[in-house]
C-alpha cells in the first residue's frame, strides 16, 4: 500500500477525491441557484427570504471554500470551471424562480442531494481512516438536517 503524505492510503484517496469534487460541483450549483433566489423573490414572504436565501448563499460560500481546502489538502485539485460544475453536479439548477414555496421546496431537495453525496463521502472517508474529511463531512451533514427541518416546517 502507497501512502499520502498525510498517511492515507493513495488509491482510496484518489477515489475520495472524485467524490468530494462531485460535492464541490454541487456546491457551486446550489450557490448560484441560491443566488438566484435571492435576487428574485417575490410575495409576502420577500423580506424575510431575501434575508435568509443570503444566509444560505453565504453559508454554501464557506463551505465550497472548505471542499476546496480539502482537496488541496488531500493533495489533489479542486473542479473550477462551471463546465465541470454542470457536468459533475446532480443538484438541480434553480432557474427563474420567484415564487416563496417552488423556491424553498428546491432548497430542500437540494440539501437532500447534498446531504446524499455528503453521507457517500463519509462512509468513504471512516472506511480510509481519513478523520479531516470525516469532521467535515460531520459537521455539514448535522447542520443541513437541522435546515431542512426549519423549510419543511415552514412548506407545513
Amino acid at each position: 500500500m502507497t501512502s499520502t503524505i498525510l498517511g492515507l492510503d493513495t488509491n482510496k484517496t484518489i477515489n475520495e477525491l472524485e467524490e468530494l469534487n462531485v460535492l464541490l460541483s454541487n456546491f457551486q450549483i446550489y450557490y448560484q441557484t441560491l443566488r438566484g433566489l435571492h435576487w428574485n423573490i417575490k410575495g409576502k414572504n420577500f423580506f424575510e427570504l431575501h434575508v435568509k436565501f443570503e444566509e444560505l448563499y453565504l453559508d454554501a460560500q464557506d463551505k465550497i471554500d472548505l471542499i476546496a481546502e480539502r482537496i488541496l489538502t488531500l493533495q489533489g485539485t479542486p473542479l473550477h470551471t462551471f463546465k465541470d460544475y454542470i457536468s459533475k453536479a446532480t443538484v438541480k439548477v434553480g432557474e427563474n424562480i420567484n415564487n416563496d414555496e417552488k423556491a424553498i421546496k428546491l432548497i430542500v431537495d437540494s440539501i437532500s442531494q447534498l446531504l446524499k453525496k455528503e453521507r457517500e463521502i463519509l462512509d468513504i472517508s471512516d472506511e480510509m481512516n481519513d478523520e479531516g474529511t470525516n469532521s467535515m463531512m460531520s459537521d455539514f451533514i448535522s447542520e443541513q438536517e437541522k435546515t431542512i427541518w426549519m423549510f419543511n416546517a415552514w412548506l407545513d
